[in-house]
């Protein structure tokens, strides 16, 4: 029976020793592991951090794409945006590409209409505007400008007069380069006087008398200023439309051409520079459409064009 109990006793003494044993070694795994999902818990909030991050970052790298995908259709449509733009602005000549005008450069335009501007509709000053704009959007440097002393309606006779004033005579003592457009007026007065019964002879006394004031033009700019070089553009035929009836007037105007370029070659420093060619079957494209008579502004760019080819090696640097 002793054995019996001892046996008894010493089984629940292992069994108590055994829950005493589990229980010690039992809690800090509970606590290792509770400590774990602390620590996952705690972790957690950085992690939740990180992924907003990531989704910031995400969201900060949109933007990026999304100018990059803007600046790529700006890039696209650019040439679109720049041919439509040439297509516009007619003003844009060819001749002032690679064109570095020389340091100090004085020009001085006078004469009638044409040189005012008169039929450009963006009111740029004609072909005197177009020349500034190519000549100084070709060379960042520049900054060159013409004195325009036209104005409408002038004849020989009046720019005779005009040229006596302190503007005007100051400005073409200081010149390097003189422009000038004039005679078409006179021819006009011809026209006008004659209306109703114009014949090829009305015009022969004028364009005489155009031919001694065109000489005394040349002679006071080279007496104020025996330097400068004189250019003298030529006339270009816009009566066909109003007197088709008669053919001669083409014919005028080229005698009137030829007169001019008598006159100049008298003078050493002067120069003629035809247009008559430019605007030949032309006017319906080159004509203000509003009195079909002056430059529209391609017309003027046209003319532009022209005065550049002669002019540009004596401005270029």
């Amino acid at each position: 029976m002793k054995k019996t109990k001892w046996l008894v006793l010493l089984i629940f003494s292992l069994i108590f020793l055994t829950l005493i044993v589990f229980t010690f070694v039992s809690n800090p795994l509970e606590d290792q592991q509770n400590g774990t999902d602390n620590r996952a818990e705690e972790q957690t909030p950085v992690e939740e951090e990180d992924e907003n991050r990531e989704d910031t970052d995400d969201t900060e790298e949109r933007p990026d794409e999304e100018e990059d995908d803007t600046e790529d259709t700006s890039d696209e449509e650019e040439g679109t945006v720049s041919d439509g733009l040439r297509e516009v602005f007619s003003g844009v000549i060819d001749n002032a590409r690679n064109l570095f005008v020389r340091d100090d450069l004085e020009v001085v335009a006078m004469g009638d209409s044409l040189t005012q501007g008169v039929g450009d509709g963006t009111d740029n000053g004609g072909y005197i505007g177009i020349l500034e704009d190519n000549i100084n959007d070709n060379d960042e440097t520049a900054d060159f400008t013409i004195d325009n002393f036209g104005r409408k309606g002038d004849r020989t006779d009046q720019l005779l007069t005009r040229m006596e004033s302190e503007e005007i005579s100051s400005s073409v003592e200081d010149a390097d380069l003189v422009l000038i457009t004039i005679g078409a007026n006179n021819v006009v007065q011809v026209i006008e006087e004659n209306f109703t019964s114009l014949s090829h002879d009305d015009f022969y006394p004028a364009r005489e008398n155009y031919r001694d004031e065109l000489e005394e033009i040349l002679t006071q700019v080279e007496t104020s200023n025996p330097d400068a070089s004189i250019y003298l553009i030529g006339l270009y035929n816009p009566f066909n439309q109003y007197f088709d009836d008669i053919p001669a007037l083409s014919q005028i105007m080229t005698e009137w051409n030829n007169v001019s370029e008598e006159v100049v070659d008298d003078h050493s420093n002067a120069s003629f520079i035809p247009i008559e060619d430019v605007f030949e079957e032309k006017e319906n494209e080159l004509l203000w459409e509003e009195d079909h008579f002056h430059p529209n502004e391609e017309g003027y760019k046209q003319m532009a064009e022209r005065v550049l080819e002669y002019i540009r090696e004596e401005i270029e640097e």
